[in-house]
């Protein structure tokens, strides 16, 4: 599987797998990985807390390797933790580094200096959305037609409210892809489907595909699958095998027929 690691080998804010894949599918994983580099340490947290959802999204990294091995798509994922920095967050968001996750502090994230949040910004932020750009960058310049779409997961419930979808998908002016996607996942007999649920661009998760799709006028959409559901293989396989032919018709509808595409 080929991959291109950006900043330094040892510990990346970034990498790129089958960066020079043909299909018109471009996935991003934001929060791929519960990483924090070394000199970090673990920002005051525990063991057990790095494999919370505040960490990273358990699932969303191995759904979309799945998925970017059925479409032949490249995958964009982040290296490091977004206790350290949420690389889905404009710097300016208050919750760009989080002090608190799920009601518990961020010992590490207290208190910090302009210089300190400067340098985790171009650390961390700078490069992984240098890579976006420069991904993109080189498909429009081969001409390669181009949608954005990024796999995150979601708690089963949140502050003791359950959620009832077993998955979401969130768009915010284009709704050429999430259109579709609501469409084929409401097909589906059984399966809760939430539109701009669980979370919506007004909640400010939707920073990347504002930055990189909409701005640029590519379809771009998020999808959220509910993280129980893919915490084990055969259930991110299963969501893959879901997602990919309904992404492959929503590319279809986008551009036509004659898009390069291939399905596993």
């Amino acid at each position: 599987m080929a991959e291109t690691a950006f900043v330094n080998a040892e510990e990346p804010a970034v990498a790129i797998e089958r960066e020079g894949a043909l299909s018109p599918v471009v996935l991003l994983c934001d929060h791929a990985s519960n990483h924090l580099p070394g000199r970090y340490g673990a920002l005051g947290l525990s063991a057990s807390d790095l494999l919370k959802h505040f960490a990273w999204d358990p699932g969303a990294l191995e759904t979309s390797r799945a998925l970017s091995r059925l479409l032949d798509a490249p995958l964009v994922r982040g290296c490091v933790s977004r206790l350290a920095l949420d690389v889905n967050r404009h710097p300016s968001d208050p919750d760009s580094i989080a002090t608190r996750g799920e009601g518990q502090p961020i010992p590490g994230n207290a208190n910090l200096s302009g210089a300190e949040r400067a340098r985790r910004v171009a650390e961390i932020y700078e490069p992984y959305h240098a890579a976006v750009e420069r991904l993109l960058g080189l498909r429009r310049a081969a001409g390669r037609a181009t949608a954005v779409i990024s796999i995150h997961t979601y708690t089963p419930a949140m502050h003791g409210i359950v959620r009832p979808w077993h998955c979401g998908v969130i768009f915010a002016g284009d709704a050429r892809i999430g259109g579709s996607l609501v469409a084929g996942l409401r097909a589906e007999a059984g399966l809760v489907v939430g539109v701009n649920e669980p979370y919506a661009p007004s909640d400010r998760v939707y920073h990347t595909l504002l930055r990189h799709g909409e701005a640029n006028g590519l379809p771009a959409a998020m999808i959220e699958v509910r993280n129980d559901l893919v915490a084990d293989r055969d259930g991110q396989e299963a969501w893959a095998r879901r997602l990919a032919p309904l992404l492959l018709a929503a590319t279809r509808s986008c551009f036509g027929a004659g898009v390069a595409e291939r399905a596993g």
